[in-house]
């Protein structure tokens, strides 16, 4: 509707963004790093097996990688894994109609398949939705219109064929060299890409992409809600974490707030993304912070270059802003 008649009334936060060179998975690269110049660890491939609570406290977390089980003791626990299985985990069970509610939550899973197309520049989008029912592809990502940098050969085109499937259905169970082959002949049909272009492809499947919103998931979610409350030093965040299909930019939000609480705020997380002000006054707070932190920055330069060019002598023109 926007485009057909030239206005643009969507709710949004930004207009503009940076966007990483190499994705977004630079920032958590980053991140990573960051942890670890301060001392943390971060396992990757670990699966969290079981975690230990009792008298209203996370005590413990096992977890294993490969073969290798491990206990790590906690004083705060901050999830992000999806509602559902961070219920499962729990040790000792919570109550029934708890794991009832769990059973109850349902996840909507996704496929990327990625293919090289030997021609640059197949169409100038970021991404294109896609709403014809003789196609099985829901959404169509152009990587190096987001960054040059994200595709090496610029006489190629990378493209990201987005399927939405439930885990175990016929799209799912398809081979990788079978979704390579659907997407490839989609793409032609489609009339994106030629067929004979595409040079290789690749498959990527991601369980649990999107929380379901269907008629009882709310009344799920509150249950869950309120026995882990019972958990003080819990929280959940993100889009799984919250069964909440929220942006990167409010999922991201939730684990910031979330580190505040745990050095004495006392941020609702479950309020972010409905309580729109949560973002808003943390942005201008940011901002502020920004605009303080370079007023100094600025002003301690100019004495700087005062005194280098001898205006110290003329204590009127020093910081006269």
């Amino acid at each position: 509707m926007n485009a057909l008649f030239k206005v643009n009334n969507t709710k949004t936060l930004i207009e503009r963004f940076h966007y990483p060179i190499l994705g977004p998975g630079q920032m958590w690269e980053r991140c990573q790093q960051a942890v670890e110049a301060m001392s943390g660890e971060v396992q990757l491939n670990t699966d969290v097996v079981r975690i230990c609570h009792e008298a209203g406290r996370v005590t413990m977390v096992y977890v294993r990688h490969g073969e290798t089980e491990q206990a790590i003791a906690c004083e705060h626990f901050i999830s992000s894994m999806p509602l559902n299985e961070l219920i499962f985990k729990l040790d000792p069970p919570p109550p029934p109609e708890v794991l009832a509610a769990a059973h109850g939550l349902s996840y909507r899973d996704f496929i990327l398949v990625g293919l090289i197309i030997n021609q640059e520049r197949a169409f100038p989008d970021n991404w294109i939705y896609v709403h014809s029912p003789e196609v099985k592809v829901g959404r169509i990502q152009n990587f190096g219109n987001w960054s040059p940098d994200l595709v090496p050969d610029q006489s190629r085109t990378s493209l990201g064929m987005e399927y939405f499937c439930n885990e175990g259905d016929d799209l799912w169970e398809m081979s990788d060299a079978d979704l390579v082959a659907l997407a490839t002949r989609e793409i032609d049909k489609l009339s994106l890409a030629r067929a004979e272009a595409v040079e290789d492809g690749t498959v990527i499947r991601q369980p649990k992409a999107y929380p379901v919103y269907d008629g009882t998931y709310r009344n799920h979610v509150e249950t869950i809600r309120a026995y882990l409350g019972e958990l003080e030093n819990l929280q959940t965040i993100g889009r799984n974490g919250m069964h909440r299909y929220n942006n990167q930019d409010h999922s991201m939000l939730t684990g910031m707030l979330a580190a505040e609480n745990v050095f004495g705020a006392n941020h609702d997380l479950w309020e972010v993304n409905t309580e729109r002000s949560y973002y808003e006054e943390f942005t201008r707070a940011e901002q502020k912070e920004r605009e303080v932190h370079g007023a100094t920055q600025n002003r301690a330069h100019r004495l700087r270059s005062h005194r280098a060019t001898g205006a110290s002598q003329h204590p009127d023109t020093v910081g006269g802003d």
